[in-house]
């Protein structure tokens, strides 16, 4: 723990270097530049709005912002998880360089990513004040809420990330996996009401099984319903991600020599 404590001071000046630069980079030679960080995730959201809001019809109350919050958490999430499974190998010319502990590349695509989804939350916050959600103080359980996470994320990204230098095929298995866990997360409806009601047991599985499932809901109920979270769930998952968190850098640790091999 000491060790990574230490590696985290000393290479965080790297990490912000190389996260503005892998940001730049992304848009060099776009024509609308940064702007695609907006339109993208407004595109998507208008989508699913058009489908589910109309389509199907869905009753949620504000129901734009009920969506962008689950397309917002869950796009963290799952960017982070299935780009790591290739991280090494993505960046095989700066390993073989130099030496930096590898999930110093996961704190740099965590920035990448984070700095996208700020932009999302601050869509959210201009949502909500033309939706006329009145204020609240249960909306300060946000900050914990965005925590938990991280931790989450950069737990089982930090597994992916060994397993991915080994497994060549890990990628699609995990883009398979995050298909069938994106319709089971209740990001374009709520798993109580649309599951909770028929089928009681599944719901409470899906909502505390699925730590994702847990954080939207909670998200929702915090910015949009004006209730508590489940913390007592929330603290489980928050021991479970620092539990994968420890064993991902012990991991990795003990096995990056043999990364540069591998690739």
């Amino acid at each position: 723990m000491k060790r990574f404590l230490n590696d985290v001071r000393k290479y965080y000046d790297y990490e912000v270097r190389a996260a503005k630069s892998a940001l730049k980079t992304e848009v060099a030679d776009s024509f609308l530049n940064w702007i695609w960080w907006v339109l993208d995730p407004l595109f998507t959201m208008a989508i699913y709005y058009v489908v589910f809001g109309h389509i199907f019809k869905s009753k949620e109350p504000h129901f734009t912002v009920f969506l962008f919050i689950g397309l917002t958490v869950w796009g963290f999430f799952s960017r982070n998880v299935q780009q790591s499974v290739k991280l090494v190998k993505k960046n095989k010319s700066i390993i073989n360089k130099v030496y930096i502990p590898k999930f110093v590349l996961l704190f740099t695509n965590m920035m990448v990513n984070g700095f996208k989804m700020l932009i999302s939350w601050g869509i959210v916050v201009l949502m909500l004040i033309f939706s006329k959600v009145e204020p609240s103080w249960y909306m300060l359980a946000f900050f914990p809420l965005m925590v938990v996470l991280m931790i989450i994320t950069f737990g089982f990204s930090s597994i992916m990330l060994h397993f991915g230098v080994f497994i060549e095929d890990l990628s699609n298995v995990v883009s398979i996996l995050f298909k069938m866990l994106y319709y089971a997360t209740g990001i374009f409806y709520s798993i109580q009401k649309r599951v909770g009601v028929d089928h009681p047991k599944a719901a409470k599985i899906l909502y505390n099984g699925n730590p994702m499932a847990l954080l939207i809901t909670d998200m929702r109920n915090v910015l949009i319903n004006q209730t508590a979270p489940n913390w007592k769930a929330l603290l489980i998952w928050t021991l479970i991600g620092l539990l994968l968190s420890c064993i991902g850098v012990r991991t990795i640790y003990k096995n990056e020599n043999s990364y540069v091999k591998v690739i």
